[in-house]
């Protein structure tokens, strides 16, 4: 099979919690044609969410979660910040942060954590507050203060005002039962498709994803899926988040998500994403991943 009619099973099978070494195996490949597709996969999906988003008017209240993950090994968590219509889930934006490991270790854990750090640095503590501080200004403008809804973590209201916007904020505690009348149950939702669609988040898993940079491209691949192509009820088989809020007429196959190609160059990126779209996602332990590089077109 040629690797142009690999793009859409690709897809396919990365939301529905396949590894890179399963798909490798089902379709006679080395598994690092597989990473070299979802790279490619999720270059387009960032370019195709900001193409939908980014000439919006915000008309709705924001959901704004940290789904907790890690990448290379658990000595290094990471945040995947999501901000999500409270009416619509549609998925408008997301932004990564590294985290340092906390909880509760064991001796061993904790001199590990102390020879990582000596080796490699530690993650920068304000990394949350600057993450959502940029997920807030990629948010579609409105007249009127953004209204946004997060649990008590004590770096969102320091990121909302280095932001620069305004907004009403309210909190809700995390603990509170996960039900739809939770005002944090549309990010709640998200971070559960998430962990069960994807196979690098599942939890004791093997298929974890080895660079931060990996997570975010699948991340962007899932939020596609998710938005344009995915029913908001699988029972119900109802309209999608995209047309709820209105960016869609009609729910989207993988194939009309991939028919055309996106172009870089003739559309502007926020700053974090044109790092994501370059490959330019460090992870601690690594540096950053193998960039890309523009050669054949813009």
């Amino acid at each position: 099979m040629k690797r142009p009619d690999l793009l859409i099973p690709v897809f396919l099978r990365l939301v529905a919690c396949s590894g890179y070494r399963q798909i490798a195996r089902e379709f006679r490949v080395s598994h690092t044609t597989i990473m070299r597709i979802a790279e490619r996969l999720g270059r387009h999906c960032l370019l195709y969410q900001w193409h939908h988003v980014s000439d919006l008017e915000m008309s709705e209240a924001i959901v704004i979660d940290g789904f907790e993950s890690f990448a290379h090994s658990q000595f290094y968590p990471c945040h995947l910040n999501l901000a999500v219509g409270a009416e619509t889930h549609f998925t408008y934006a997301f932004a990564e942060a590294e985290l340092r490991r906390k909880g509760t270790m064991t001796a061993w854990q904790k001199q590990r954590r102390a020879e990582l750090e000596r080796q490699h640095g530690r993650p920068d503590p304000k990394a949350i507050e600057k993450s959502v501080a940029e997920l807030v200004t990629m948010l579609p403008s409105s007249t009127a203060a953004l209204s946004v809804h997060t649990d008590e973590h004590p770096a969102y209201p320091r990121a909302f005002h280095r932001s620069g916007r305004r907004v009403q904020h309210t909190s809700t505690p995390s603990v509170e039962a996960r039900v739809p009348s939770n005002p944090l149950f549309p990010a709640n939702l998200a971070d559960l498709l998430i962990r069960h669609s994807g196979a690098n988040h599942k939890r004791e898993t093997i298929a974890f994803s080895k660079t931060l940079q990996s997570a975010v491209e699948r991340l962007a691949i899932f939020v596609v899926w998710r938005n344009f192509a995915k029913s908001f009820s699988e029972k119900m088989q109802d309209a999608t988040p995209a047309m709820r809020l209105g960016v869609a007429r009609a729910k989207q196959t993988v194939e009309q998500i991939l028919d055309s190609r996106l172009f870089v160059s003739k559309m502007v990126l926020p700053a974090r994403w044109g790092g994501y779209y370059r490959r330019e996602v460090a992870t601690l332990p690594r540096g950053l991943s193998r960039p890309h590089r523009l050669q054949y077109a813009d």
